[in-house]
C-alpha cells in the first residue's frame, strides 16, 4: 500500500512541535532543542505544508497553536514514544547497547588477558553484565559472524571488510617440553633434529595448531602426533606428563610453573601470533563495544610500557 504521508512530516519536526507546545514559544522550543528560532519556525511551517491544514494562528509575531496543533502534538507524543521503544527493542535483539556483553576468548587468554579486560570493563560500565565464551579461533570467528557473541579475544583474522580488529600484542611460538627433558639445556630448537619424537597438538581450528603445522612444514617432515585435544590446558598437561612435545605460545609460560619449559625455536621456524579483539564493523559505535575497545587499548598500552621497562 502506497503511503499517503507527506515527506514533509518527519519525527524531528514532530519533536519540534512537541517542544513548542511544551515551551509555549519559539524561543523556548529553540532552547529546549539546542537549535535556532529560525529552525523551529521553519519546521512548524513545514508541518503545516505537509498536513495541508493550518496549525497556528498569529498574534503579532507570536504563533498561537490551534486545536489542530494540540491534536497533532498529542498523537506525536505517542508515536515518538512507540518508535523510541521499538528502536530500543530492535537494538537489544541485535545486541547493541544491551545490558549483557558476550565476549569470546581463546582458552590461552583466560590466565591474564581476558580477566584484565573484564575487570577494566566493569570499572567503566558497572551495570554491564559480561559473559565469557571459550573456543578455538575458527569457532569464535564463526560465532562472531553469526552474532552469537559480541566480540572475540583471539588471533587477529586475515583482513576482512566486515570485521574490525584491535591488536593487543604479538606472541611468539615456542617448543614445549617437560622440565628435565633432553632439550632442557638447549638455547634454541632445530625441529629437524626432533623428527623422531612424539608430539601432541591442538585440534584443527586453533590458531596455535596452524602455527604447529606451518613450523613442521618448514622443517620438512610430518610430526608423529599421538593425541589431539580441544583446549590448550589439556595440551599442556599432556606435555608436562611426558606424553609428547608440542609448540605453545609464550603467553602460557607461567601457567604450569616449573613443570613445563618453553624453548625458543631456531630463526627459520620462528613465528608470531597477533592477539587482539575483533568485532563486526557495523557495530563499531555500539557503546558496549566502545567500552571494550577502550579497555583493550588500555591493556595494549600497559604491555607496551611494561615491554619498554624490561628493555631498559
Amino acid at each position: 500500500m502506497r503511503s499517503q504521508m507527506s515527506e514533509e512530516i518527519t519525527f524531528r519536526k514532530l519533536e519540534v512541535l512537541i517542544a513548542f507546545m511544551e515551551g509555549g514559544s519559539l524561543n523556548s522550543a529553540a532552547e529546549l532543542l539546542g537549535i535556532s528560532v529560525v529552525s523551529v519556525h521553519r519546521a512548524l511551517h513545514s508541518l503545516e505544508e505537509g498536513l495541508a491544514c493550518q496549525l497556528f494562528g498569529h498574534k503579532g509575531r507570536n504563533l498561537i497553536p490551534l486545536d489542530a496543533a494540540r491534536v497533532l502534538a498529542e498523537v506525536s507524543r505517542e508515536v515518538i514514544k512507540s518508535m523510541g521503544d521499538g528502536i530500543a527493542a530492535t537494538r537489544k535483539v541485535a545486541g547493541y547497547a544491551a545490558s549483557h556483553l558476550k565476549i569470546g576468548s581463546l582458552y590461552s587468554l583466560t590466565n591474564s588477558t581476558a580477566p584484565d579486560i573484564l575487570f577494566d570493563i566493569k570499572l567503566r560500565r558497572p551495570e554491564l553484565q559480561t559473559e565469557l565464551v571459550l573456543g578455538s579461533n575458527a569457532d569464535l570467528l564463526h560465532k562472531l559472524r553469526h552474532n552469537l557473541i559480541d566480540a572475540a579475544l583471539m588471533a587477529v583474522p586475515e583482513l576482512d571488510p566486515e570485521i574490525e580488529s584491535i591488536a593487543l600484542f604479538d606472541d611468539e611460538i615456542y617448543f614445549a617440553a617437560p622440565s628435565g627433558s633432553p632439550y632442557a639445556n638447549e638455547t634454541a630448537i632445530d625441529l629437524r633434529a626432533c623428527a623422531g619424537e612424539k608430539y601432541v597438538s591442538l585440534s584443527e581450528g586453533f590458531a596455535t595448531y596452524h602455527g604447529f603445522v606451518e613450523a613442521f612444514r618448514v622443517a620438512g617432515f610430518a610430526p608423529a602426533v599421538v593425541m589431539r585435544v580441544s583446549d590448550i590446558f589439556s595440551l599442556m598437561n599432556l606435555v608436562s606428563a611426558g606424553l609428547g612435545y608440542t609448540l605453545l605460545p609464550g603467553r602460557v609460560r607461567d601457567v604450569f610453573g616449573g613443570k613445563l619449559q618453553l624453548i625458543p625455536l631456531k630463526p627459520e621456524y620462528r613465528m608470531q601470533q597477533t592477539i587482539g579483539v575483533s568485532f563486526l564493523r557495523v557495530r563499531e559505535r555500539d557503546p558496549n563495544l566502545l567500552a571494550l575497545a577502550a579497555s583493550c587499548r588500555m591493556l595494549r598500552h600497559s604491555k607496551i610500557v611494561a615491554g619498554a621497562g624490561l628493555a631498559a
